[in-house]
């Protein structure tokens, strides 16, 4: 590399100044980085929700760089071809990027680390979106991980480093090279009024992450383990929209609820659990890619699925108007906060796969359209454990009744009333905005009458079980 050529930083879902491997790595050449984003077909692919808080996300890091002497340059275009554009137009003789492992993304990045190092141009990916990169947790055979509690116990007493340091100075090139306007790439426009409504839920960049996880870990940490299941209350760190989008680490997140541990933390543990549950879900994805679109168990390529996405059922679970209560304030908290419970997931998702017999494939597209906090590797493996089909799945016979679900963890219809509004003569704000949120199309309104339910709890349930008899999973 020479002495004063700059470094390309090449952002991606890395928009932090601290704990940032690349960029740390770039800033300590003491050399100009040039930060530059590129909007590629991958960029283009992602679902309204998702390409909008990218959007949002890459406006406040853009703000974070400029803080600290430097700016965001904005390109679209073929990854490969536009960096050798911006090689060319700054004299740049290094690429520097932060690891995606996505089949997609794994398979581009390693052409362009080829080509790049073929034209002399030193090129070089970090870690930094995972603890353990997928690849180094292995069996005692040397194979791959197929069932959670193992891979927890491989992996809860290695060592993790502390997290970096920010970023807090980098040398600006002599001239940065013409970027395009974010704004006018409009990567908000699909969520047309929906965004609006939205807004107000998302804690946006590095500063609101790391207050949203000291908060956490100072009150609601203590009783994760039990609260997390209760819909109605704020029980969980909610860090999974910054995570996705990399305004913070999971080193930040591991070594804040280890402390907690340390502390006495009763929930601790179970938030550490879940760190690695989605470290889990990104083991799976490089080992066995599959999972983000074909069944994960091949057995199930024979059942009968619905793959009829205009189906009435269907719709009616899209626009939360199941007539079951806990499946249609979980699908409306999405619409409002562009994020779901827990719980809800797991209820949403078993309702349309096992009552409705959809294919889950058509649950894990919506959810890719309409979540801020959308990630492929825990969206894949999420709908495929509540199918039955996916990797240390939930039992195919294990069908979750709505009904009791929502007695147990919402004994006083606090969540239903919450999100709920038809029949009620006063609705709250919230049930309320889900009709400002949804599409015009829909033609919904409060006072439409509760709907009567798509189909019975029992009769879905039986259908379910009887589909599953006498089947080789």
């Amino acid at each position: 590399m020479q002495q004063n050529a700059p470094i390309i930083y090449w952002v991606r879902r890395d928009l932090r100044l601290s704990d940032n491997p690349a960029l740390r790595a770039a800033a300590e050449q003491g050399r100009p980085v040039l930060p530059v984003f590129i909007r590629d077909v991958a960029v283009d692919r992602l679902g309204a929700a998702p390409k909008w808080r990218l959007g949002l996300g890459l406006e406040q890091f853009d703000q974070a760089l400029q803080s600290v002497g430097s700016r965001l340059t904005f390109r679209s275009g073929a990854a490969l071809e536009t960096l050798l554009a911006l090689i060319k137009e700054s004299g740049a003789d290094a690429v520097f990027w932060a690891r995606e492992y996505d089949p997609e993304s794994v398979e581009r990045d390693s052409n362009i680390k080829g080509k790049l190092k073929d034209l002399g141009i030193h090129a070089r990916s970090f870690g930094g979106k995972l603890l353990h990169e997928p690849w180094s947790v292995q069996t005692k055979t040397g194979g791959y991980y197929k069932v959670y509690t193992p891979f927890w116990n491989a992996v809860k007493n290695r060592e993790i480093p502390a997290p970096l340091s920010a970023v807090t100075k980098l040398q600006a090139p002599a001239n940065f090279p013409s970027s395009e306007n974010l704004s006018g790439w409009s990567l908000g426009s699909a969520m047309q009024r929906g965004a609006a409504v939205v807004r107000p839920y998302v804690r946006l960049g590095e500063e609101a992450a790391h207050t949203r996880l000291t908060d956490f870990c100072q009150s609601d940490i203590a009783s994760y383990n039990r609260l997390r299941d209760v819909p109605a209350v704020l029980g969980t760190s909610g860090l999974s929209e910054n995570l996705a989008v990399g305004e913070i680490s999971p080193y930040q997140c591991w070594h804040a609820g280890l402390r907690a541990l340390q502390d006495g933390k009763d929930g601790a543990e179970t938030f550490l659990k879940e760190i690695v549950w989605r470290e889990f879900a990104y083991h799976l994805m490089h080992h066995t890619p599959h999972i983000l679109e074909q069944n994960w168990k091949p057995g199930w390529d024979r059942f009968p699925w619905n793959k009829d996405e205009q189906d009435q059922a269907v719709l009616a679970w899209k626009q939360g108007r199941t007539g079951v209560p806990f499946v249609d304030a979980a699908m409306r908290e999405m619409y409002v906060t562009g994020r779901m419970h827990n719980r809800g997931r797991m209820i949403v998702a078993s309702f349309l796969t096992k009552h409705l017999m959809t294919d889950w494939r058509i649950g894990l597209r919506w959810f890719e359209s309409c979540l801020i906090d959308w990630d492929a590797a825990s969206n894949a493996m999420g709908w495929q454990w509540s199918a039955g089909s996916g990797p240390d799945a939930t039992p195919y016979f294990r069908v979750f009744n709505p009904e009791t679900q929502l007695a147990k963890f919402d004994p006083k219809n606090l969540y239903q009333r919450q999100w709920l509004a038809e029949g009620s003569s006063a609705p709250s704000r919230t049930a309320s905005l889900y009709f400002e949120a949804i599409p015009k199309s829909w033609n919904l309104s409060a006072d439409l009458a509760y709907p009567h339910p798509v189909i019975s709890l029992a009769e879905g349930r039986q259908r379910a079980l009887d589909n599953y008899k006498n089947r080789d999973f």
